[in-house]
């Protein structure tokens, strides 16, 4: 049920009293807020961190009938739809990120990460079909030695490959296309605990974020370089650590457009223009109708109509705490966040 949300200090003073808070500061920045227009059900997983990473399917035929996936990094992969309605459950164990593609005639490609094994981290692969909203799976594969974090999709053309992000901060691209067997084209890597992920497939740019350090730029071509550009610092400014989700408003056939990571440490969202990794401002889901967003681990974003409620595009955070149900999903729109923070 909709309820009223707690402000973001209340949530830091509360949890600094737990004991949970790592950093509790809040950063002085101009920090705009936006109300959300719209909440997922709850996950299953009640009691817990579950609720994780969420990504979208916009239906070019019919925009308010496209498609949200999100996880339960304790039990499996839900679908809704953008009234927030549970559309189906599957089973899949411990799937912490998730990210998709349309690839046209092979259908819609969704990639999870799979942390089943915490030794032996993996990708397990699904299809969605969107006539019936339910996710099959096809394949799981083994990305390396250690705990699975974070995944990220990049087209390329025909070709399609996934960003595997370690714990440890080890990034994996293995190229799905192959053959039967993906295979392991190059490994690049950060110094420190990493997760979230995101490719601008127009500019064949990766975005990682290393959770203590800050937010960094790799080129996403197999035979492009492995060494990492810095966009931003997790200093307590722009970015209060975890540096978390990181999701791209994509405007424009270019570079157009923008980039957000999830601030955790203060529930808040830092953006940066693409053309020039400039920093624009930060934002906060504050509380509404619906509450705000606190402790945010993943984040997406797709501009374009998405129906009269997300006319603009549809931005979508995890919420960390969402009492007195479990996590969820809060959906915001798009033009919201442009107003809220002056961008055209």
């Amino acid at each position: 049920m909709p309820r009223a949300g707690l402000s973001a200090l209340a949530v830091l003073v509360l949890a600094g009293c737990a004991g949970t808070a790592r950093h509790p500061a809040l950063s002085p920045l101009p920090t705009a807020t936006v109300v959300a227009r719209g909440e997922t059900q709850a996950v299953g997983t009640a009691n817990a961190d579950a609720a994780d990473d969420p990504a979208i399917w916009r239906n070019p035929a019919d925009p308010a009938a496209s498609l949200i996936v999100g996880t339960d990094k304790q039990a499996g992969l839900y679908v809704y739809d953008l009234a927030g309605r549970q559309r189906a459950f599957l089973d899949a164990g411990r799937v912490n990120n998730v990210d998709l593609r349309d690839m046209g005639a092979p259908g819609i490609i969704v990639a999870a990460s799979d942390r089943n094994d915490p030794l032996h981290a993996k990708v397990s692969l699904f299809h969605l079909d969107p006539a019936t909203a339910t996710l099959s799976w096809f394949g799981t594969f083994g990305v390396g030695t250690g705990e699975a974090y974070g995944v990220c999709l990049y087209r390329a053309g025909a070709r399609l490959y996934a960003f595997n992000v370690l714990k440890d901060g080890t990034i994996t691209q293995l190229d799905l296309s192959s053959g039967a067997a993906p295979r392991i084209v190059r490994t690049m890597k950060l110094a420190t605990q990493s997760e979230g992920c995101v490719v601008d497939d127009r500019t064949h740019r990766l975005y990682v974020a290393e959770e203590d350090v800050g937010l960094w730029r790799f080129d996403a071509r197999p035979e492009g370089s492995t060494q990492p550009t810095r966009i931003a610092a997790a200093d307590g400014r722009q970015i209060v650590a975890d540096a978390e989700g990181v999701a791209i408003a994509a405007e424009g056939p270019d570079n157009g457009g923008y980039l957000l990571v999830s601030s955790q440490g203060d529930n808040a969202y830092a953006v940066y223009r693409l053309a020039d990794d400039a920093y624009v401002g930060r934002f906060r889901v504050a509380a509404g109708t619906l509450g705000s967003t606190e402790q945010t681990d993943g984040i997406e974003l797709i501009v374009g109509d998405f129906g009269p409620a997300f006319p603009g595009g549809l931005f979508i955070a995890q919420d960390g705490i969402n009492p007195p149900s479990a996590q969820n999903f809060k959906l915001a729109a798009w033009a919201d966040i442009k107003a809220a923070l002056g961008l055209r």
